[in-house]
């Protein structure tokens, strides 16, 4: 399977902030009606609502597909990753390097799909995300 090049750093981070600033508007809202929407969600808002464990795969999978390419990790920071996410797709890339030597590319390609999500669901098994911002 031959994937395109996915957007760069800036251009997740860009989307993200969005993702963030609409999610954030969206609750901080008021109904005009004068109802308390936040006591009271609608049915759809909470059923169209992505899983952490969904939103952490997704991430780690795109950026251990970035430093499989490149060969080089960035900074987890700027990737938008937690310390416990960055971990997830060390482990991830480890594993999609050896499958990639031993079966190619497109292996190591689903490889890195089962592996992000497993490691993701994982993590939010025990808790996910600490205290710190690190986490």
């Amino acid at each position: 399977m031959t994937r395109g090049r996915a957007p760069g750093a800036r251009a997740v981070a860009r989307l993200l902030g969005l993702a963030l600033l609409a999610g954030a508007s969206a609750t901080a809202c008021g109904d005009p009606s004068g109802h308390d929407t936040a006591r009271s969600p609608s049915p759809s808002a909470s059923a169209s609502a992505t899983p952490p464990e969904e939103l952490c795969t997704r991430i780690v999978a795109h950026w251990s597909r970035e430093v499989l390419d490149s060969g080089t990790y960035g900074d987890y920071q700027s990737m938008g990753l937690s310390n416990g996410q960055y971990e997830i797709l060390r482990n991830v890339v480890d594993a999609a390097r050896a499958e990639k030597k031993r079966q190619g590319a497109d292996a190591a390609d689903a490889l890195i799909d089962r592996e992000a999500h497993a490691g993701c669901v994982d993590w939010y098994r025990s808790g996910g995300p600490g205290e710190g911002p690190w986490q």
